[in-house]
């Protein structure tokens, strides 16, 4: 197949919008591909976006830009949302599903990055560097060894065992580090790494406790006073998380009160939409308390792989149907066929969609070469390989398909 003309589409009339300083790595993937990108540095408001997307096929953001129902609604040529970042949740995933939008993020290409500055945060803050480069800073020659430890033989209690947890697991044993860690589900360790069957256990025992958990219904506010007051008393306390899973005030009172020696946040409830713009926290002015902003995963080397991962999903689907990787579309990954014209056909996911499919093309006389069908609670997607010479006819009989939501012509 002539991959030139991989798509249906003009490449020159696809239109891609990519906000908040995406990686260059993505530019080059889509004009690599043939495609004429926008890239914005800021994020979009919801009004300013729905009238920036009413002609937009591929939509690119990062954690500031909320994709509403509205902006969906207004998207009637949008295909793809690419979440260049580890979540999702600025994207409302029910109505991206009920649009046939697909949803795409990189759940594993910062790993490395965020478990490496964890490991940095727990020796700078069980050193209590924090108080010691704040004084010298003041003119003050603070050189003592009081409340200073080493990391070596000292408990890391994870919370969480993920993708970014287990990371942390294995960098903290090489550092000599004891590994306990507590999941809401059985998983299996690495390296000597022991889980623990309560959170109340693992706070028990951890010289320093770190959190990699996702924002859901059943992490948010987590951590809250009484969780805290488990803590080892001296303990340090880590989140590079999501903001919503701790109680600042909490803390902050932990933290006052000398139960907590230490603490580093990255991610807050509310957090600001630009650079430069105000912020305020509980936690700042507190002694040997890092504050960053919301930059645990922010290296160059991420963002690239971001970049590559999540624009090579949003092409594999642009050109080959191919959907494996979605929040929202089924997972469908199939090879381009010879000879055939490809449609995809997203519906709602009711009983006799594909019957009234198979029945309006045969009808037709029109032939079925390849077919394939995933459906998940609200959805169903199926990609239709058809005779070449009556594909516009039968992309016109699948239009009329009752409980359509979607479809085109891929090529």
């Amino acid at each position: 197949m002539d991959q030139q003309k991989s798509t249906s589409y003009p490449k020159e009339k696809i239109s891609i919008l990519l906000l908040e300083n995406i990686s260059d790595a993505a530019v080059a993937e889509f004009t690599s591909a043939g495609y004429q990108v926008r890239k914005l540095s800021g994020a979009m408001n919801e009004d300013d976006l729905i009238n920036e997307i009413k002609d937009v096929h591929l939509l690119g953001i990062r954690s500031k830009t909320k994709v509403t129902r509205r902006v969906l609604e207004a998207a009637k040529k949008l295909q793809a949302i690419g979440c260049f970042c580890i979540g999702t949740n600025q994207v409302d995933l029910k109505a991206a599903t009920e649009h046939g939008v697909a949803v795409y993020n990189a759940p594993y290409s910062n790993t490395r990055s965020v478990a490496e500055l964890v490991i940095g945060l727990s020796i700078i803050l069980i050193r209590r560097i924090v108080d010691k480069n704040a004084a010298a800073h003041n003119g003050t020659w603070l050189k003592e060894a009081t409340g200073s430890y080493e990391l070596r033989g000292k408990t890391l209690g994870i919370v969480g065992y993920g993708n970014i947890g287990s990371q942390v697991s294995v960098l903290a044993e090489g550092m000599g580090m004891n590994v306990i860690y507590y999941d809401a589900e059985t998983k299996l360790p690495l390296g000597n790494a022991e889980q623990q069957r309560t959170l109340k256990e693992l706070f028990n025992k951890s010289d320093i406790i770190s959190l990699h958990v996702p924002s859901s219904k059943t992490t948010a506010n987590m951590i809250t006073k009484e969780v805290l007051a488990d803590a080892k008393p001296g303990a340090i306390f880590i989140n590079y998380a999501r903001g919503e899973v701790v109680d600042l005030e909490a803390l902050k009172d932990a933290l006052e009160s000398g139960l907590l020696s230490g603490a580093a946040i990255d991610v807050f409830p509310v957090e600001p939409e630009k650079n430069g713009a105000a912020f305020s926290t509980p936690l700042q002015k507190l002694s040997n308390v890092i504050l960053t902003p919301h930059i645990g995963g922010s290296t160059e080397e991420a963002q690239h792989n971001i970049g590559l991962d999540v624009s090579s999903k949003m092409l594999n689907y642009l050109e080959k149907g191919a959907s494996f990787g979605s929040h929202t579309v089924p997972a469908i990954s199939v090879p381009p066929i010879e000879n055939t014209h490809r449609i995809l056909h997203i519906h709602q996911n009711v009983p006799g969609v594909l019957s009234a499919i198979n029945t309006a093309l045969s009808s037709n006389k029109i032939n079925i070469l390849g077919q394939y069908l995933k459906t998940n609670d609200q959805i169903g997607y199926v990609v239709l390989d058809v005779d070449t010479r009556l594909s516009q006819e039968a992309l016109a009989l699948l239009k009329e398909v009752e409980h359509t939501i979607k479809t085109r012509l891929l090529y």
